[in-house]
Formats: structure tokens, sequence, C-alpha cells
């Protein structure tokens, strides 16, 4: 078996401690010696994670490859640095303040939690795709220049699907950095495995904290495996 199939076994430990009562077991010590419990199934809230994740994750593809391309068309590139410090300016602002900002306009719930994970996760696309695209050879553009392709075709045919593992790699980033920033969300109602954190720190519950801390580390850890397998090969 291909060595780079290990990383399920994230994915099986995740379904392992989601399904069976080991982990709050374990964590039974840390919660006065009674496991952890939660008013929703942990399965749930992971899957309200999972759909918090890959919701924004669908969002900023949408917004940062169409504007990577825009930018590293030949005499753009003003604008290419303009977007490089705007997003990487919105990576700068804390989590929780971008969330502050977005609850007066949005209210509590998801949106302002997927407002926050948009801006954190377009840093790491858009950058890896701007070096992605820029990375391409010229002598290839240049023969398929030569062989009568449009700029269309080009991009389509040759930036692109060049372009795509280094691009990848930016997605497999900011879908990492996404599961951990999604916790915050759990403060402002939109659920997930930030919940047992939120309502252990308030009653003081290590065990709480930890489960939620835990099953938010193997869920990261497991996406990242699982799109590590499917990182394009050059």
């Amino acid at each position: 078996m291909d060595g780079r199939w290990g990383v399920l076994v994230w994915p099986v430990l995740l379904l392992i401690c989601l399904f069976t009562p080991i982990l709050p077991k374990i964590l039974a010590p840390l919660s006065a010696g009674t496991p952890p419990t939660t008013d929703v199934p942990l399965w749930q809230l992971t899957l309200t994670h999972l759909e918090l994740v890959l919701g924004a994750e669908f969002i900023v593809l949408l917004i940062g490859v169409p504007l990577a391309v825009y930018v590293t068309r030949p005499g753009r590139l003003a604008l290419m640095q303009l977007a490089e410090a705007l997003t990487g300016l919105g990576q700068t602002v804390p989590t929780i303040a971008v969330l502050a900002l977005a609850v007066p306009v949005l209210g509590f719930g998801t949106a302002p939690t997927m407002v926050g994970l948009i801006v954190y996760g377009l840093v790491p696309v858009v950058s890896n795709a701007v070096a992605g695209l820029l990375g391409v050879d010229q002598g290839v553009l240049d023969a398929a220049r030569g062989m009568g392709m449009s700029p269309r075709q080009r991009l389509m045919r040759v930036e692109l699907p060049l372009s795509l593992p280094v691009l990848w790699a930016g997605i497999r980033t900011s879908t990492v950095y996404n599961v951990s920033t999604a916790t915050i969300g759990a403060a402002l109602g939109a659920g997930g495995l930030g919940a047992p954190i939120i309502n252990g720190l308030s009653q003081v519950n290590v065990g709480l904290v930890f489960l939620g801390a835990i099953l938010a580390a193997l869920l990261a850890l497991s996406l990242d495996g699982l799109l590590s397998l499917m990182t394009p090969r050059r």
C-alpha cells in the first residue's frame, strides 16, 4: 500500500471518538470523574462544524480563484499587489474582532461566523493561486501561444492545470485554518465543536473543553489527510 494512505488513521480515530464512549471515558478524570457529555450528539456537532468549514471554503474558492486569475493577467501588477495586501490585511485582524464587527450587521448565528471563515480562508488560496499562475514556465506559455491557443485556452488548458498543485496546497492550509477558527463561532450560536469548549469554559469543566478541542484537532487532521490524497500530481 502507498505510504501516503497512512493519513487515513486520522479519520478512523475521529469516527472511533464520535461513535464510541472511549474518549469521554478517557477524559472523565478531568471532569470530576464523570465522562463529559453534550446536549447535542458529538457526531451532529462535528457535522455542523464540517458544514461551516466546507461552506466557507466553497465561497472562498468562488472569490479567490477568479480574483487570482484576474490580477495575474499582464499589466495588472498594481492590482495583484493590492489584492494580496487586502487579503493579507484581513488575516491580521483578530478573529474575535472580525466576528464582533459582523454581528451588528448580520446578527448572531451562522452568518457572522461564515464571514470570519471567508476572511481568514482567502489569504492562503489567493496567495497560492497567484504564486502558481506566475510560476508557470514562460517557455510553455510561448509554445501554447505558438500553437494558436487563445488567452482563454492557455488559461484553461495550460496555466490552471500546471498551477493546480500549488493552489491545492493553499486550499489545504485554508481548510485547516478554518477548522480551528470555526470553534469561535459557537460563541455566536453557530454550533459546531466550539460548543463543548465554550460550555466547558463557562462550567470550569476541563474534560468538556478537551472533548471539543480533541475532536476539532482530529477533524482538521482528517481533512488535511484526505485533501493530501487528492493532491494533483505534476
